[in-house]
């Protein structure tokens, strides 16, 4: 068991706390006794108690739980970030953390291989893999933007990779392995995704329960109205034979439409036009309806067997989706041209091999829209992170990688065929890989730690390898060379060369029943391969169609002749002037030469592994098939890897780790040890007595070499563990107790001094309040007799006074008596008046209110002076008014003139007239004064004084309709005009108004009663709408009044005559609420009635 690069920053309470409270063994390189059965019993019981990883070495298994585990969150990446492998339980974060770690710190390339059977959680282990990544790498705009193209290539590559089987509802159809670039600080800057061998045919036919790829039920239930009828869809998949055959249409806990809607967006993310994605459609469209289009055969009128197509409206479509001729396209699917030395020859194709033509048509048009799909969002990754290139990886500090292998497992299922042969074929390769790249890298630590290297047994696959993809004589290149030859071929022909050729019908691997004639497990349409997961028998039906995998010439011609966005590009091969007889390769030599571009690259990169396993095939939580896992642990060579880890030494450790861990074990290195840390572990293990050949001791590390002795070690340091606690324990309590007393001791000295202080202060409150009541006695007694002889002493000297006062007077009176006359009195009372009134006068003047002629407070007075305060005030209101009016311009004047106006015409008369009263009159509101355009107008007319213009409403005399126009009001006239032209349409005299209308309420219609004769009054009265009906009849009246000296020109009712044409019309003006306006009222007329709605 190896170390994670790197030192911990976990504390001694974390340190490997992968074998602390473990469920089970939490890496099987411990395993005790290393058996398939303890291996599979380990995994139950581990997925029992939801841990659903498990390592082997840096190697982690993952037990899909068909369920969500709280093992995903934000908090658990953070939790990972930046750990050893081994200092928290088994995660794909772990993993993935110490790949990431190990590339950024030690540029070293890294890559992550995800294998699995269907079903088994691959596709998300890869997610997982993708969410760490993006969560532990930088921030920035530019990064981010990168981490979402990446993020968002998952869902459009599901949508059309992925389908439902019978073992998954979102099984990978395809494999794909994506290479993320880095640059010198670990921020991700563009990625590379590559595919492998989708399975194409599952477009044309699928098994009963399974569906075809995503993206077609996404279409019809997700796409809207409009889309679905450009592409002349509905929205049934049982109206598409390519569709309804399995019976399947719909998946629980996945909307179909809502997907649709994820993968259109992460399309635009990825940089798809809205021409590109519509392109894709009408290419979906196209093939669903294609599907639908069937033969049959007829006699022609020669007597040759002809192919006659059904449902050729579905063709219609085609050809208008595609953008081609219908004839162009019948004469592709019912005819072939074969070039024979210059010469073309057309054949008429049966109706089996019409369909076969047509199903050839629509995998070829989905499995190269697939690539080119790949290749779109590649070259979206890409240019993002050209720009980022430049300024991120300089002076040398070259891009870093890390891959994402996301693989098909080993398959064995009752029936295999082609598509398994290939599938496991790689699977081989990877093994292969596995165990060399496995074997090195611990051959490597064995020389740098200087322990000697033993030879390991394990199953070499290279010769099942060399018996597949051998030159010459390989399994590959037998069907190749009989896909190519000219003559008789068929898949029984392939299998009888494969018996017939030496190299493979001696080779130990291979069966068949020429080979075993009495084993009757082979029949004789099938040959079985002995894999590293075990024997596997193929059925060769179908091996050559699949591996030619041949489109017609006619029908790549056609593609390239369409006028479609994409077709071109997709088939290039139909174009006339790159027409090449040369054969296309085959499916085998595409994939062979794309697994070993595969293999070159995971060599150069340091691999981690992910081995997914599906614990049921009914995808139910909680339920562990054992039958099911062990077929699982065979055939992904589990067992495999836990010999090549254990092979030699089970378990390695740094001195350090292993010394803080174990110390207490051995009195010499507890509690501390203060020499090296190797010198330590020696003295630790020879006081444990183990014997020698149980351990060995490298540069840095120490071996161990039977997982028996590592959970000794572990025993042992339990057992020390609960001495160790106790003797804390009793050493805390010997403490705690100890500062208990000091502080009761503490506490007691403390509450006996304050006891002692408080008795002191209370005695000594007590005197003091005593010694002052004594002294405030004494105080009171000596003021009270000092009080009594000061009163006795102001009476007396009152008494003196008084009597000194009467004296006085009474001396005066006998002296003066004689000299007072008889009017004396009057004089007196006179003077008294005189003394009062000046009196009343100066209070006055100080109690005079403010200049402000609305200021109506005026001082009070005595009754005697009630008749001359009363004159007082009104002369002093007056004298008021006149100085404010001296103060007063001629415009303000105007203004206040308007408003009294106003008030006398509607106070209490009208509803809307309260509102009025804060707004300001300004009379003119077009700036009419200053249009010269009208001066010159009003110098003819003699209406240069204009008292008010603004646009109103002119009800129509006919039909009540409003039309805006402009009204004058000047000195002599009122003028209508056009608003824009300033044309005069009316000018009517002042002279020539009788009387103006309004209704009580709150709306703003009014009318203008003319007499009829003149040459703008011929047609009657004139009916206004405006929001200023107050201003306008306002300004109407003082006109009138100053122009012909009319008096009361302006009524209000909501009943009166008007005169429209010589016709007499009864009006009426009503309203729903009377306080409330309404800007826009409704006119109405009917015969001789006219109904205005305010």
């Amino acid at each position: 068991m190896a170390l994670s690069n790197g030192p911990s920053r976990a504390g001694d309470s974390q340190m490997m706390s992968l074998l602390d409270n473990m469920i089970g063994v939490s890496d099987c390189v411990l395993l005790e006794p290393l058996t398939e059965d303890a291996f599979v019993e380990n995994l139950q019981k581990r997925f029992k108690a939801n841990e659903i990883y498990t390592y082997i070495g840096k190697v982690v298994v993952s037990v899909n739980p068909y369920k969500p585990l709280p093992l995903f969150s934000q908090n658990n990446i953070s939790e990972y970030r930046g750990m050893n492998l081994y200092e928290l339980p088994p995660h794909i974060y772990a993993i993935t953390d110490d790949a990431y770690r190990a590339m950024r710190d030690k540029n070293r390339d890294q890559c992550v291989i995800i294998s699995g059977e269907s079903g088994a959680g691959k596709t998300e282990a890869s997610k997982i893999v993708m969410q760490y990544v993006a969560a532990v790498c930088g921030k920035g705009r530019d990064v981010d933007t990168v981490k979402e193209q990446l993020l968002q290539s998952n869902p459009v590559l599901e949508a059309f990779g992925n389908a439902k089987t019978n073992r998954n509802d979102n099984s990978s159809r395809f494999g794909k392995y994506m290479d993320i670039e880095f640059d010198f600080k670990g921020d991700p800057m563009g990625g590379v995704i590559t595919n492998y061998l989708l399975e194409k045919s599952r477009v044309v036919t699928q098994a009963p329960g399974e569906r075809n790829f995503h993206i077609f039920y996404q279409l019809l239930a997700g796409a809207p109205d409009v889309l679905m009828n450009e592409l002349d869809l509905t929205r049934n998949p049982n109206d598409y034979h390519y569709l309804n055959q399995s019976g399947t249409q719909q998946i629980d806990n996945i909307n179909d439409k809502e997907q649709l809607a994820v993968t259109q967006k992460a399309m635009q993310v990825l940089g798809f036009t809205d021409e590109e994605i519509l392109s894709v459609y009408k290419l979906l469209g196209s093939i669903l309806k294609l599907g639908n289009v069937e033969f049959n055969s007829f006699n022609t009128m020669n007597g040759t067997d002809g192919v006659k197509i059904q449902r050729e409206n579905e063709l219609l479509d085609v050809c208008d989706q595609l953008e081609c001729s219908q004839q162009d396209m019948i004469h592709a699917l019912t005819k072939r041209t074969i070039g024979q030395k210059g010469e073309k020859v057309t054949t008429t194709l049966t109706p089996s091999q019409a369909s076969y033509a047509r199903d050839a048509l629509c995998k070829a048009i989905y499995d190269r829209l697939f690539t080119w799909a790949i290749k779109t969002i590649n070259s979206s990754i890409r240019e993002e992170s050209k720009d980022n290139a430049k300024n991120k990886v300089r002076d040398g500090s070259g891009r870093k990688v890390m891959g994402v292998l996301d693989i098909y497992g080993f398959e064995i299922f009752e029936g295999n065929g082609f598509e398994q042969f290939i599938i496991n074929y790689c699977n081989e390769k990877l093994q292969q890989i596995f165990i060399e790249l496995t074997l090195k890298e611990e051959q490597e630590e064995y020389i740098v730690e200087g322990i000697e290297w033993t030879n390991i047994e394990f199953f070499n696959n290279i010769a099942i390898c060399d018996l597949i993809e051998k030159s010459n004589v390989g399994i590959l290149s037998m069907l190749d060379e009989e896909c190519l030859r000219p003559g008789d071929v068929s898949d029984s022909t392939f299998l009888n060369k494969m018996n017939t050729t030496k190299s493979i019908i001696k080779h130990p691997h291979y069966e068949s029943r020429s080979k075993c004639k009495s084993d009757k497990t082979i029949d004789h349409e099938s040959f079985r391969l002995k894999h590293y997961a075990g024997n596997v028998n193929y059925c060769v039906n179908g091996f050559i169609d699949k591996n030619n995998d041949l489109l017609f010439r006619d029908l790549s011609q056609l593609m390239y002749k369409c006028d479609h966005l994409l077709l071109k590009t997709l088939f290039p091969e139909g174009n006339p002037k790159h027409n090449s007889q040369k054969r296309p390769p085959t499916t085998a030599f595409q994939f062979k030469s794309s697994i070993a571009q595969l293999m070159k690259n995971l060599v150069c990169k340091d691999p981690n592994y992910i081995r997914c396993i599906k614990p049921n095939d009914d995808k139910a939580p909680n339920d562990f098939n054992e039958a099911l896992v062990r077929h699982q642990v065979r055939y992904l060579g589990l067992m495999e890897n836990v010999r090549v880890r254990r092979a030699g030494y089970a378990f390695r450790q740094s001195y350090e780790l292993c010394l803080s861990r174990y110390k207490m074990l051995c009195p010499k290195t507890w509690p501390n040890w203060n020499g090296p840390a190797r010198e330590g572990m020696v003295q630790l293990f020879k006081h444990l007595g183990y014997k020698k050949e149980e351990y060995a001791f490298g540069r840095t590390k120490i071996f161990i070499r039977n997982p028996r002795t590592l959970f000794d070690l572990e025993k042992r340091r339990h057992h020390r563990m609960h001495y160790l606690a106790t003797l804390i324990q009793k050493i805390y309590k010997g403490h705690r107790d100890c500062k208990k007393y000091q502080k009761m001791r503490a506490s007691v000295t403390q509450i006996a001094a304050h006891y002692k202080g408080y008795k002191a202060k209370s005695k000594y409150l007590k005197m003091r309040m005593s010694c002052i009541l004594i002294t405030s006695l004494w105080r009171g007694y000596l003021a009270r007799k000092e009080y009594k002889r000061l009163r006795y002493e102001a009476k007396c000297i009152w008494a003196v006074g008084i009597i000194k006062k009467f004296f006085i007077g009474w001396r005066v009176r006998r002296e003066y008596r004689k000299l007072f006359s008889a009017n004396a009195a009057p004089k007196i009372v006179a003077f008294m008046r005189r003394y009062v009134i000046s009196k009343y006068l100066l209070k006055l003047k100080t109690q005079l209110p403010s200049m402000s002629p609305t200021d109506k407070n005026w001082p009070p007075c005595s009754p005697i002076h009630k008749s001359a305060h009363l004159k007082l005030k009104d002369v002093f209101r007056r004298w008021r008014a006149t100085v404010y009016r001296s103060q007063v311009d001629e415009q303000k004047r105007e203004i206040l003139g308007t408003k009294v106006t106003a008030s006398d015409l509607f106070k209490e008369k009208k509803s809307s007239y309260p509102a009025s009263i804060s707004v300001q009159f300004r009379g003119d509101y077009v700036r009419l004064r200053n249009n010269t355009k009208y001066s010159k107008i009003a110098v003819q007319t003699e209406d240069q004084k204009i008292h008010f213009a603004d646009v109103v409403d002119k009800v129509n005399r006919n039909n009540g309709k409003t039309t805006h126009t402009l009204l004058v009001l000047s000195s002599k006239s009122f003028l209508i005009m056009d608003q824009k032209t300033l044309a005069i349409k009316y000018r009517i005299p002042l002279n020539e108004i009788t009387r103006i209308t309004c209704s009580p309420y709150s709306d703003g219609v009014f009318v203008v009663h003319v007499t009829k004769g003149g040459e703008f009054t011929k047609k009657g009265d004139f009916v206004f709408i405006s929001l200023k009906v107050i201003e306008i009849l306002t300004r109407f009246s003082r006109a009138l009044q100053m122009e012909t000296s009319k008096q009361n020109v302006v009524q209000i009712a909501d009943r009166f005559n008007l005169d429209f044409n010589g016709s007499s019309i009864q009006a009426t003006i009503c309203t729903k609420n009377i306080h409330e306006i309404n800007p826009a009222p409704q006119c109405k007329r009917k015969g001789k009635r006219l109904d205005i709605m305010a």
